[in-house]
């Protein structure tokens, strides 16, 4: 791992959420961060140095069923290491498949990050696959199930890594948080 002098915003969620795709369409690059359309491709965590001002961080895929049961714990033991213990680690993106309910696996990581203090914040992703009610719906069913471990929600975008959807905003956000207060 290279030394924490700069802040990591991390980017986590379900294997084939779009975790790779996102981070290529925040930085405006086609193949910085490898995409596949095989779930559990990323297996390392990769860090991304965006110029002189923070790292982007695409940690592996939590909860694909194809590998072995051993080498999923070991993953998630280096995921929740890095989450853990990584000083440099300023904010997690949470990604959230919008086209589907919500998911166990998601809300389990969720909650952990809350309850060991993580900064998380949500990125709803694949937003271009569905319509406007559909959308509302489904953010709907996701705050009723966050608000069930969480007191209020998390900042949330929604975002399409195809359409471009949401990159001003998650990046203005970014920008912001690194701001210092005035």
């Amino acid at each position: 791992m290279p030394s924490e002098g700069l802040p990591e915003f991390v980017f986590i969620g379900r294997s084939n959420v779009g975790k790779s795709s996102l981070i290529n369409m925040l930085v405006g690059q086609k193949n910085l961060a490898h995409t596949s359309s095989t779930p559990g491709k990323t297996q390392m965590i990769n860090l991304f140095q965006v110029g002189e001002t923070f790292r982007i961080v695409d940690l592996p895929g939590y909860g694909y069923a194809r590998l072995s049961k051993k080498h999923r714990h070991s993953l998630m033991n280096m995921i929740r290491t890095y989450l853990r213990d990584r000083e440099a680690l300023f904010l997690v993106f949470q990604l959230l498949d919008i086209r589907v309910t919500p998911q166990k696996v998601d809300m389990e990581m969720l909650y952990w990050l809350g309850t060991n203090g993580i900064p998380v914040s949500l990125l709803y992703t694949k937003a271009d696959k569905l319509k406007l009610m559909e959308i509302q719906t489904s953010k709907e069913l996701y705050t009723a199930e966050i608000l069930k471990s969480w007191s209020s929600m998390p900042t949330s975008f929604l975002t399409s890594a195809q359409a471009g959807e949401g990159r001003e905003a998650v990046l203005s956000y970014i920008a912001t948080s690194l701001s210092p207060e005035v």
